[in-house]
C-alpha cells in the first residue's frame, strides 16, 4: 500500500526480524527508514529527503 502525505509518497512494511516498522520511499526504494512506530519511521525518512 503507497501513502501520500503531500510532502513524500511511501510504504510502510514490517521488519518481522528486527521488529521495526519501514517507510520506503515509493519513488526509490533505496531510501528506507526505521522506527518503533509507523510515525516514528515516517518521520525518519522525511528527515532523508
Amino acid at each position: 500500500m503507497t501513502f501520500d502525505n503531500n510532502v513524500l509518497e511511501y510504504r510502510i512494511a514490517l521488519d518481522t526480524n528486527r521488529n521495526l516498522f519501514m517507510a520506503i520511499d515509493a519513488n526509490n526504494q533505496r531510501k528506507v527508514a526505521y522506527g518503533i512506530t509507523i510515525k516514528q519511521a515516517v518521520k525518519e525518512l522525511k528527515k532523508s529527503i
